[in-house]
């Protein structure tokens, strides 16, 4: 999978993340976590945060991976559910940058 697929599958993922926020289902995990407020998903971010460093320090490279990957999905998932998309962010990226 290349950079363009890659970044492809961030978009549908976001797309599947604000779907089950505008359409709630018992059972999605989306919706489920959602549910609980924005309290939950912050909560959820974090954790997975601190797991992604623990894997860094101390974990194997597939771990990590895993632990990443939570953390992105989780991140998404407040970020849209607070009405941001991952695009705003890529904006606030590219304005440090330039």
């Amino acid at each position: 999978m290349n950079n363009e697929q890659s970044l492809a599958f961030l978009s549908k993922l976001e797309k599947v993340i604000q779907d089950r926020l505008q359409n709630p289902s018992e059972e999605s995990y989306t919706s489920k976590i959602a549910q609980k407020g924005v309290n939950k998903v912050a909560q959820k971010v974090g954790e997975e945060a601190v797991e992604t460093v623990i894997e860094a320090v101390n974990g194997t490279e597939e771990l990590l991976k895993e632990e990443a990957a939570d953390l992105i999905y989780h991140l998404l998932l407040l970020l849209n559910y607070k009405g941001l998309e991952l695009k705003d962010i890529v904006k606030v990226l590219e304005k440090r940058h330039s």
